[in-house]
């Protein structure tokens, strides 16, 4: 074989590359976007593209092979637009984790007290409590000690097992549809860890309004704020300890939603 000749098929196979690199972070890229911590405003655009691109490289020789180019028709078009929802469905069902420790922690100022505290969370691109940005920080250290990182590439991988690029994809309305399903399991898994803390908050507060009833001369109500947040506090320490087996269970949920995306 000539130089020429030689040079032709490297850039044949070079472009090939560069085109399944190119169809595999349609679906990764996506993912990365939609999930939480990495998919935030405090991870630059370019950080995230830089890490989707890192990844597809890794995984494009590991997967099945990717339709060839034919030029930018219908089907093209709708292929895109497939791994993009897949990846954006499957980012969503964690992220949706992540909502489950906000709304505890929503939950859980309330009945602190502490409802009125908002501040900037760069994490969720909105406002929200300080104890609700705690639960969704106990969520990421614990999604990385757990190493969930790594349980997210391999439901990625698992994922373009189960429907390759460019494969038919019958179920998409049923398989979009499973994170709405996972929505009410998130809300019940938000309610159980906030439950605890609610009760006792609860038992606190009925207690200053029966002594605010029963010697209104000594103002209970004027204590009752500084002590339910300071019981507040001395709770949420107590449950740091305990808190880990119910994420993990909520983890565990998010992932086997996002490998039945494509299965459905």
């Amino acid at each position: 074989m000539d130089p020429a000749t030689a040079m032709v098929v490297d850039g044949q196979q070079a472009f090939g590359m560069i085109g399944t690199v190119m169809w595999t972070m349609l679906r990764t890229g996506a993912l990365l976007m939609a999930m939480p911590l990495i998919g935030t405003r405090a991870v630059p655009v370019r950080i995230r593209v830089l890490v989707a691109g890192a990844l597809a490289m890794a995984l494009s020789p590991m997967l099945p092979p990717v339709p060839g180019f034919a030029g930018i028709d219908a089907a093209t078009v709708l292929g895109v637009a497939r791994e993009l929802a897949l990846g954006v469905a499957m980012g969503f069902c964690l992220r949706l984790v992540f909502e489950a420790g906000a709304f505890a922690g929503e939950l859980v100022s309330q009945g602190m007290g502490l409802s009125f505290a908002q501040m900037n969370d760069p994490l969720r691109g909105t406002s929200s409590g300080v104890v609700a940005q705690w639960f969704y920080l106990a969520f990421g250290l614990l999604f990385f000690a757990s190493d969930g990182h790594l349980a997210m590439i391999a439901m990625l991988v698992r994922s373009y097992q189960a429907l390759p690029i460019g494969a038919d994809w019958p179920g998409v309305a049923s398989g979009l549809s499973v994170p709405v399903e996972l929505f009410s399991a998130v809300l019940r898994g938000g309610l159980g860890l906030a439950l605890p803390l609610m009760m006792a908050m609860l038992a606190t507060n009925l207690t200053f309004g029966v002594l605010a009833k029963a010697a209104p001369s000594l103002h209970p109500v004027q204590l009752g704020l500084p002590v339910a947040v300071l019981t507040g506090f001395f709770l949420l320490a107590m449950l740091a300890g305990e808190i880990a087996q119910p994420m993990q269970a909520l983890f565990d949920r998010a992932f086997e939603a996002g490998m039945a995306i494509p299965t459905r």
